[in-house]
């Protein structure tokens, strides 16, 4: 496509300039200039000249033919030969997209010695295990890896890819999706499959946490996405599963390493560990004083919690940031979520609504949060917790 501009119509509005979103479209002389190279033929200049000076038109896009591309794969991040709690999670989300699609669940695990990890994904949920051993992948790099799991992709042709937005899935889902022509988004916090076209719905927050935006990538395969650990429910293991263990041998010569682990150094654990947490007691605004952090910690100890917080904590300085809980933080999945002083806003509810039971505390009977609270409590936090406290500690 092509966008012609009649000067003889063009009077130098600028309307065409302000509707596009690429700054394809400039106003020169009084006159408007298209910009080739910003255009993404979004067509929105088009439709927004009201006196006919720009034509074109909009190109049609045929899907091709990705009947070969088949199965939800996932790749599974190890460290030293464990494997993340993020496997198991996408497994279960990946075994119900397949069964909606009538296909297999896939995982791919690389590692120096990991072969005997195998079972174990297989009794989470995996049909088929692939398995990629070599020194040179104990520890994760970049290009490495890109490598390996880009000549897997290219050899089994999978038709979705779940990562974990872990640190190293958020640097490898990108470096892959580039090399390899793919669709990729981000931080989906629900997946799931369109009845009519079969293809994978990825559901995200964006501008913000203001709306869920629902993205899908008809033009490539796999449909790859990552997804933020304790968004999805890992399954109960099933000792009885049996399935495919598949050990792959590549060439790893080919794969060019601009960088090289000399060491590693393991560091005494310091952040909250939200994710694992099977209780978490969350404070908002209100806790933003010495006092408030001080109720909310003593309440945690007593109920054996991890104490979180929403974003302005952080911002305040009351609470580091590996504890805030939210679209911008971690997203968490315990058994029970104590809301304290929380209003609920999207961008916080989008990291704790997977909880099984939500308890919510709050002076303000309208707030939001009592939308999706199991238990309501209407009340000043300061005096409900450290009763709760007393009772609990029998004092």
């Amino acid at each position: 496509m092509a966008v012609s501009i009649d000067v003889d119509k063009c009077n130098g509005c600028g309307m065409c300039s302000r509707s596009c979103p690429y700054l394809a479209l400039v106003i020169e002389d009084k006159k408007a200039k298209w910009l080739e190279e910003r255009c993404t033929l979004c067509g929105a200049c088009l439709e927004s000249c009201k006196f006919g000076a720009l034509t074109g038109e909009m190109p049609t896009r045929e899907v091709p033919d990705f009947s070969d591309y088949r199965d939800v794969w996932v790749f599974v991040e190890q460290h030293d030969g464990a494997l993340h709690r993020s496997a198991f999670e996408l497994i279960g989300c990946a075994r119900g997209l397949a069964d909606d699609l009538g296909q297999k669940v896939a995982v791919a695990v690389f590692g120096a010695e990991v072969k005997g990890q195998a079972q174990d994904l297989i009794r989470h949920g995996a049909d088929r295990c692939i398995v990629v051993e070599d020194p040179g992948l104990a520890y994760y790099r970049t290009c490495t890896y890109t490598h390996v799991l880009g000549e897997i992709i290219r050899g089994y042709k999978p038709g979705i890819l779940l990562i974990a937005a872990t640190h190293l899935g958020r640097d490898l889902a990108p470096r892959l999706a580039r090399r390899m022509g793919l669709g990729l988004t981000a931080d989906c916090t629900r997946l799931s499959i369109d009845p009519e076209e079969k293809i994978l719905l990825q559901t995200r927050p964006a501008f913000g946490g203001n709306i869920m935006a629902t993205i899908v990538s008809r033009f490539s395969r796999p449909q790859t996405a990552t997804v933020r650990p304790g968004i999805m429910k890992a399954l109960e293991p099933d000792a009885t599963r049996t399935g495919e263990i598949v050990v792959e041998e590549l060439d790893m010569a080919e794969c060019r390493e601009f960088t090289h682990v000399l060491e590693c150094v393991l560091q005494e654990k310091k952040r909250a560990d939200l994710a694992a947490a099977k209780i978490i007691v969350a404070g908002g605004r209100p806790v933003c004083s010495e006092r408030g952090i001080e109720v909310l910690r003593e309440f945690a100890e007593a109920v054996g919690a991890e104490v979180a917080c929403t974003r302005v904590v952080v911002e305040e300085g009351f609470l580091p940031v590996e504890h805030q809980v939210g679209q911008t933080g971690q997203s968490v999945r315990p058994e029970v979520y104590f809301a304290c002083g929380i209003s609920g806003a999207i961008q916080h509810k989008a990291g704790m609504d997977g909880s099984r039971y939500i308890v919510a505390i709050n002076k303000d009977p309208d707030a939001p949060i009592f939308g999706v609270a199991d238990y309501a409590i209407v009340g000043d936090l300061f005096e409900i917790l450290p009763a709760l406290t007393r009772s609990i500690k029998g004092s």
